[in-house]
């Protein structure tokens, strides 16, 4: 079991915060203060979350877990509809996508009795999910309004000869899709080898067996890159169109972002 740290120790954490600050003043990179308020932040944040589980763990499954499920999708679905801001639509497209991945993951956990329907085991596994799908969306939908927007001439070259919606943009949508994937298929290139992952990681130092741990980092592992995947997939086939008026025309992409 992992010792319990105190607070006097936590204090010298402030000590990891100062060394990125001491950067950002000696480079000019003019980050101290982002830096320090999102460290504080995070820190506030993740404290307030320990005492709200503490609260929905001890209220019945059916209960707690749908409250902290509908919390999660929809912070990661404003926090994601940020990057498509501009896009029509994109906010509700958004909350479908996350919705549908993380009914269909938690769907496969219990159904192949993976985890039980507990808030202890559903709740952060399922932030997991929600997080990563939330990422690789914004991703998605940052890399297609570049795309459209350094492509412009090309896809309006391709519409003049014939060329459908669909396939002028079928090379971009490939790209994005991509983008989004990459990083996770190198993670799992290198899980175990370069880095022991997070939940590994804690049910390790919980005291849990290394061969019941790395169980269920697989299990987290490719359910992520599942998310991930269809996300990604989900939010460009969906959302190009809105690149097009109702007459199949390109609209151009504001230097605001919006379409």
């Amino acid at each position: 079991m992992a010792p319990e740290i105190s607070n006097v120790s936590m204090l010298f954490l402030i000590i990891f915060v100062l060394i990125p600050v001491s950067l950002s003043y000696v480079y000019s990179l003019n980050l101290a203060g982002s830096i320090t308020w999102s460290s504080f932040r995070g820190a506030a944040q993740l404290f307030l979350i320990g005492y709200l589980l503490t609260f929905l763990f001890e209220l019945p499954p059916l209960i707690g877990i749908p409250i902290m499920l509908s919390v999660m999708i929809t912070v990661a679905g404003f926090h994601a509809a940020k990057k498509g801001r501009g896009i029509s639509g994109v906010l509700l497209l958004i909350f479908g996508i996350l919705v549908t991945v993380e009914l269909t993951v938690l769907s496969m956990w219990l159904g192949f009795d993976m985890i039980e329907f507990t808030p202890e085991q559903v709740i952060p596994m399922s932030g997991m999910v929600i997080g990563n799908s939330m990422v690789a969306i914004g991703l998605a939908l940052e890399r297609m309004k570049s795309e459209f927007n350094e492509n412009h001439n090309r896809l309006l070259a391709a519409l003049s000869l014939g060329a459908t919606p669909k396939e002028a943009t079928q090379p971009i949508i490939k790209r994005i899709v991509r983008a989004a994937m990459i990083p996770n298929v190198d993670g799992l290139k290198t899980i175990g080898l370069v880095q022991l992952p997070g939940m590994m990681t804690g049910l390790i130092l919980a005291g849990v067996s290394p061969h019941i741990a790395i169980r269920y980092q697989i299990v987290i592992s490719l359910s992520i890159f599942v998310a991930v995947s269809v996300s990604a997939m989900l939010v460009t086939v969906f959302t190009y169109r809105k690149f097009f008026n109702q007459n199949l025309q390109l609209k151009r992409v504001n230097d605001n972002g919006s379409v």
